[in-house]
């Protein structure tokens, strides 16, 4: 319990700390306010409270008596949950549009990718987010629980729950197979043919320099969508979604490792965010002596 809090702990500052230094160093470098960013700057909002949807409480029952939540508690886990991991996926596939625009057609990046286009690449996951959490969560949450009152999760899961349903599921089942499959493959083929459109721009480029600057401007989003997607159609397949086991071992990976990760993707392999963290820093140190 001790060694599992400490690190669950430290997974959790360090999302803290990573995103949320993500979100204040774009808002206060100016040459970092571009759509990439401006996406990027989301995502890791999104990281925050999606982290903050299962991290605080999980960390406060490692050493409680009674491991609790009370029903509407539960609901409103398992609404935030769904709301946050369908604007994640959604907002990989608007930066990976992003990302196709800027190396396939980069003369006329400024005007595709204009201020309003970015409000709809930012909005779109957040509506699709709304609507795609409350209909398996209200679906849910109307079904007589009158069995075990034990989740065998560290969260308010979908799986576990419709476990403890004394009725006929399997249209909940269904209902989440097909809609949240349904966030998942549109945003992953959105992203995969990005990624192939990018390919073969990038493969057009004669100079070795230049395929080089091109794929290193995509390389930290194709990180980041591997890892997310590789846990989340885990979870999603078929023969194992409702394998208890299985998601809870993936689960920790996509709420705990996860949005740790972003932030150290995004920046570490990213030499824009690298140049304006130490001008952010040699900036500030300026002030202090002054």
């Amino acid at each position: 319990q001790g060694f599992c809090f400490l690190l669950f702990l430290l997974f959790y500052r360090a999302t803290m700390t990573g995103n949320l230094g993500m979100i204040i160093l774009i808002r206060m470098d100016s040459r970092l306010y571009t759509p990439m960013y401006f996406f990027l700057s989301h995502l890791s909002f999104a990281d925050v409270c999606f982290s903050s949807v299962v991290g605080p409480k999980m960390l406060s029952e490692f050493f409680a008596e009674r491991k609790a939540i009370s029903f509407l508690g539960c609901t409103l886990q398992q609404w935030f949950f769904g709301f946050f991991v369908a604007i994640e996926c959604l907002l990989l596939a608007s930066m990976a549009y992003d990302r196709y625009v800027a190396i396939c057609n980069p003369l006329l990046y400024s005007v595709v990718m204009s201020h309003r286009l970015c409000i709809q690449l930012v909005v779109g996951p957040y509506a699709v987010g709304f609507l795609n959490t409350t209909t398996h969560t209200a679906a849910a949450f109307r079904l007589p629980f009158c069995g075990s009152n034990i989740i065998n999760h560290f969260f308010c899961d979908m799986a576990p729950l419709l476990s403890l349903v004394c009725a006929d599921t399997r249209i909940n089942k269904l209902l989440v197979f097909i809609v949240v499959g349904a966030v998942l493959v549109t945003s992953s083929l959105t992203i995969l043919i990005s990624c192939f459109c990018i390919l073969i721009s990038i493969l057009s480029i004669r100079s070795a320099h230049g395929r080089h600057r091109a794929f290193s401007t995509c390389s930290s989003h194709l990180s980041g969508v591997s890892i997310l997607y590789g846990t989340l159609f885990i979870y999603l397949r078929p023969g194992a979604v409702f394998s208890l086991d299985l998601n809870k071992v993936v689960a920790v990976f996509y709420t705990a490792v996860i949005p740790m990760l972003n932030p150290l993707i995004y920046s570490l392999r990213n030499k824009e965010v690298k140049v304006a963290m130490w001008r952010t820093i040699a900036r500030r140190k300026f002030f202090l002596k002054s």
